[in-house]
């Protein structure tokens, strides 16, 4: 039997360590650590932005439109562009406003540059005034 002595080498992965010890470090970790906590507290801290007034009553609007439609106060809006969109030719339909004090539909268009306001009798389906070209 032959034996044979084998030398310890008392750091074998020494190419490894200066990649884990500065992994493990203290002031690594701390700073880790330090923006880690300064982020989770800004985070904590910050407020959501408070809803604008516009937006409460543009949902308030919308509830109110849907009521007055549900209860046949006011024409959907389907019927209502039925009737004021082919009198629209030439021109780019971009939405609509409910004025719900009043029950008008305003439609608004583009044409060439200007912008077209038709307002709308909710009720009738008729137009009741046009501004611009």
């Amino acid at each position: 039997m032959v034996v044979t002595a084998v030398q310890h080498n008392p750091q074998p992965y020494k190419f490894l360590s200066g990649a884990f010890t500065s992994c493990s470090m203290r002031v690594t970790y701390a700073t880790a650590m330090t923006m880690l906590v300064s982020f989770m507290i800004g985070l904590a801290t910050a407020t959501a932005p408070a809803p604008l007034p516009g937006a409460q009553l543009q949902h308030r609007d919308q509830r109110e439109a849907f009521r007055a439609r549900q209860q046949g106060r006011i024409l959907p809006l389907r019927d209502i562009e039925g009737r004021v969109l082919p009198t629209m030719r030439g021109s780019q339909y971009l939405g609509f406003d409910f004025d719900t004090d009043r029950g008008i539909y305003t439609l608004k268009f583009l044409r060439d540059g200007t912008v077209i306001w038709v307002e709308v009798d909710g009720s009738s389906g008729q137009i009741i005034g046009r501004t611009g070209n």
